[in-house]
């Protein structure tokens, strides 16, 4: 896919250390790169690099110890935590190696709640359908969100899945899930965190498909971390994390 040189994400001089009483623990290491539009960047190293915490500072879960992420140029971590959190619900999607879906809610209410939360509030014809999505949803018009939701889970190939508990679905199809949930706000970017790191090569072979669909036919920006090789040999680019510090960097 041809990308704009111009970039959606740009990490400068990123830092991250933890603490263990006095004793500093460095992960990141002084980080840089970007992300483009319309782009699928894999992250790879080997394990206790820090590739999780860097894609949990770039979806605005963790603040960095130092250094700088510009999303179009707004540098994210000036704001305070509410104005953060709410950027991270309207702009960011989070796909993880564990889907981490609601048990008690519905696929379908499982991929609009972020939306519910977020005070979504435009008309359609859906309504929510237990007494929990509706107590959570009693200052909203939900209706709209339902009837994005069931298209999401059409697109994922879920539609005859809709009214199922997770508990009812495979690993593959609850994944596939998680991933309508992560589009159900419109996000500038899609992080994912091994998205098929828990599944059998049949089903994460039908995630990553659907990784590709969405990029390749809606332009959707993502962000990968994997030890899939599949997956970081047909990304558009491949950064390597080593010791905490990009190594190389592929495609550009």
């Amino acid at each position: 896919m041809t990308h704009s040189r111009e970039a959606l994400i740009r990490i400068k001089d990123l830092h991250k250390s933890y603490y263990d009483g006095e004793a500093e623990l460095p992960v990141l290491q002084g980080v840089d790169f970007m992300v483009r539009p319309s782009e699928m960047l894999a992250i790879v190293g080997a394990s206790g690099v820090g590739k999780s915490t860097l894609l949990h500072i770039l979806g605005a879960l963790d603040r960095p110890t130092a250094g700088t992420v510009f999303y179009e140029e707004q540098d994210i971590f000036t704001f305070p935590d509410k104005a953060l959190a709410r950027f991270r619900n309207e702009h960011i999607g989070f796909v993880f190696q564990f889907h981490h879906l609601l048990p008690e809610f519905t696929a379908l209410e499982n991929v609009a709640m972020s939306a519910i939360l977020g005070g979504v509030t435009q008309q359609s014809s859906v309504h929510p359908h237990t007494d929990k999505a509706k107590e959570i949803a009693s200052c909203y018009d939900t209706r709209s969100v339902y009837t994005r939701a069931q298209e999401l889970l059409a697109y994922v190939g879920l539609s005859e899945r809709q009214e199922h508990y997770p508990s009812q679905l495979s690993g593959g199809e609850r994944q596939r899930v998680a991933i309508a949930r992560a589009l159900m706000n419109q996000p500038q970017v899609v992080l994912a965190d091994e998205p098929t790191g828990n599944l059998d090569s049949r089903s994460s072979e039908a995630v990553l498909e659907l990784l590709w669909l969405m990029n390749a036919q809606a332009g959707q920006t993502f962000v990968i971390v994997t030890h899939n090789k599949e997956l970081a040999e047909r990304a558009d680019r491949t950064v390597h994390l080593v010791d905490g510090k990009i190594s190389t960097a592929g495609k550009w």
